[in-house]
């Protein structure tokens, strides 16, 4: 049983990069919360998607919407949509996002230009616009996926690590300005965690086994096991917390 102030009936919540990993582990866990879910990825489909019928099999609603995150006039045709079609947007969790990795002297505009706009800019116009709302009702909750690249730099993923550090800015900038006006804004970092973006570490023994030795939980996490912070962010549970980069990563960063 969720504790009543864990829940999340009646709230309508818009996940980007649901369609799979930790966005769909996301948007699956808040519809079991009790959210109907506005599902947004770069090829998801308008209906029949497995995300779709995950949540369904929760007894919530689900509508799905494509957007090229890469792609600025996509963003505001998604923007668009979602006013003519979706009259409140309680929770907006802010997950889409990509990497491109080469050294930082031989890594090209074209990669770097990607990675910030997906992981970035996109996310900001994202967040003023259904922000906006938010902030006219008085009531709103946004979460970002940071990363252990907000607090690092890494290595051979310069766009990346400078996206995920500006997040983390971008979620205390907008917390300052917003939090006296009912909205929280926070993020969840996630460690090292088993997904399609990891898979070459993972299959690279000796980066997998220098990422297991630094790990005091002694393994890679999974999507599930974001969710609990998600829903703690996500319900008002955390009225109270704003501007927090909430970290879920097997003890890394204590280290």
């Amino acid at each position: 049983m969720i504790p009543p102030n864990f829940r999340l009936d009646g709230k309508i919540a818009l996940v980007t990069g649901c369609s799979r990993g930790i966005g769909k582990a996301m948007a699956i866990s808040l519809a079991a919360a009790g959210a109907d879910i506005i599902g947004v990825s770069a090829s998801l489909e308008s209906s029949g998607s497995a995300v779709e019928r995950d949540v369904l099999a929760q007894g919530r609603k689900f509508k799905g919407f494509a957007c090229d995150f890469s792609n600025r006039k996509s963003v505001y045709d998604l923007v668009a949509r979602l006013k003519g079609e979706s009259p409140q947007i309680d929770i907006l969790v802010n997950n889409a996002g990509t990497i491109r990795r080469k050294p930082a002297a031989e890594h090209p505009d074209e990669y770097w230009d990607t990675v910030i706009e997906v992981n970035l800019n996109a996310q900001f116009v994202l967040s003023r616009e259904i922000g906006r709302e938010m902030l006219s009702r008085g009531h709103g909750k946004i979460v970002f996926t940071a990363s252990m690249l907000t607090f690092q730099g890494g290595v051979t993923v310069p766009g990346y690590a400078a996206s995920k550090g500006a997040i983390g800015s971008l979620t205390k900038a907008l917390a300052n300005e917003w939090a006296g006006r009912g909205v929280n804004v926070n993020a969840i970092a996630p460690g090292y965690i088993a997904t399609d973006n990891t898979a070459a570490l993972q299959a690279d023994p000796e980066r997998n086994k220098a990422i297991l030795s630094r790990i005091p939980a002694g393994r890679w996490g999974t999507p599930d096991d974001l969710v609990g912070a998600l829903i703690f962010l996500c319900s008002p549970a955390s009225d109270y917390v704003h501007g927090t980069i909430l970290t879920v990563d097997g003890g890394w960063l204590g280290r």
